[in-house]
Formats: C-alpha cells, sequence, structure tokens
C-alpha cells in the first residue's frame, strides 16, 4: 500500500480511484495527473513502482491537498466572518450559506432538532 500525502492508499483499487482517497484529489484531477505523469490508469495501486510512487509524491506536494486545503478553507471563512459579509454570519449561525430555505428544512446544517420551552413535543391533531 503506497503512501502519499499523508495517507494510506488502497493497494487493491486503480491507481485513478485510489488517488481520490486524499482529501482535495477528485477524479478529474487523478485523471490529469496520471495522464501528466504518463502512468496507466487501471494499474492497481500495489502494483505502482517505486519511480511512479516518488513522480506521484512530488506532483502531489505541488497542490494543496489535506492539511493544508483545512487550513485555507477554515481560514477563508474566518476572513469572511471579520469582514461581516452575510456568508460569514450565516457561517457563524450554522445556517445554510448558499440562498437554500431555512425554515423547515437544512437539518444537515443545523443540527438535531432543539425543542422549546420545558423539552416536551406537544402532539397536535392533524
Amino acid at each position: 500500500m503506497p503512501r502519499i500525502a499523508g495517507v494510506q492508499l488502497p493497494g487493491n483499487k486503480r491507481s485513478e480511484i485510489a488517488l481520490t482517497y486524499i482529501k482535495g484529489i477528485g477524479r478529474s484531477m487523478s485523471l490529469s495527473i496520471l495522464r501528466e505523469l504518463k502512468i496507466d490508469i487501471n494499474k492497481k495501486a500495489d502494483d505502482l513502482t517505486e519511480d511512479e510512487q516518488g513522480k506521484l509524491r512530488t506532483r502531489i506536494e505541488s497542490e494543496l491537498v489535506e492539511g493544508e486545503l483545512t487550513r485555507k478553507v477554515s481560514m477563508d471563512i474566518k476572513r469572511l466572518q471579520d469582514i461581516g459579509t452575510w456568508r460569514g454570519f450565516r457561517h457563524r449561525r450554522k445556517l445554510p450559506v448558499r440562498g437554500q430555505t431555512s425554515r423547515r428544512n437544512a437539518r444537515t446544517k443545523r443540527g438535531k432538532k432543539k425543542t422549546g420551552g420545558s423539552g416536551r413535543t406537544s402532539l397536535s391533531k392533524t
């Protein structure tokens, strides 16, 4: 199992798919990287030679991946909050940022339902 950018790539998968296990690399980027380095996309990750693994490591180091990417995203969000934009305000309040409705939906972003008052849910006739 090759280790690239601090991530153990699954050896039984094709190299095109195995590269997507690195945060910040999707299918299209992995395809372009492998084509640029002239590595067969159907070759399993375990079958990559040391030379090919070295080429992949140096190429992926030039990309923004894993911890650096996470740090950049969090700094961008913090910048939006500091300058007082609407998007920063929505991030701060843990609400949907991109214009989605939040009256009924947005459970993924807002989290579990919070009940008001005594904490008991009241039944209503329908």
